[in-house]
């Protein structure tokens, strides 16, 4: 039997850095950042994306990881071109100034990949956080 009342509690990404993860979260999609546990042995940083109940757990990278950093270097090169994304593993978000958050990730130079449904009703557009994690955002209206 499936659990019942399950929910999306939180999404982690490991990083070297974290500390610029969690600056690119922040800035991009309007992230908070939440007071976090101290773990002892590795650095942590909680974000909170209040108006969507989600939370993002971004955990240092143990130094002697023998996997790969993140997708840029698990994959060749061709998969680090945005427009692979709508097939490929990426996180979705959703806001209501598409547009200028479109201008927003021109104005600082993030490669994109654009596109919308064929009936025209979403807009969505496709770049990488700075450890090559897949992202997309949709268009949607206001409530």
């Amino acid at each position: 039997m499936a659990a019942k009342g399950a929910f999306l509690n939180h999404i982690s990404r490991e990083s070297s850095d974290i500390n610029r993860l969690a600056e690119f979260y922040k800035e991009i999609l309007g992230f908070e950042q939440i007071e976090s546990p101290n773990f002892g042995e590795f650095k942590v940083i909680w974000l909170s994306l209040p108006s969507a109940g989600v939370a993002i757990h971004l955990i240092e990278r143990l130094p002697e990881s023998r996997l790969p950093e993140g997708p840029y270097s698990a994959a060749p090169p061709t998969t680090r071109d945005p427009k692979y994304l709508p097939r490929g593993h990426h996180l979705c978000f959703s806001v209501s100034n598409f547009d200028s958050f479109v201008r927003t990730l021109q104005e600082k130079g993030i490669e994109t990949f654009q596109r919308a449904l064929p009936d025209g009703t979403v807009k969505q557009i496709f770049f990488f956080d700075p450890d090559g994690n897949g992202l997309e955002v949709a268009s949607r209206e206001d409530s």
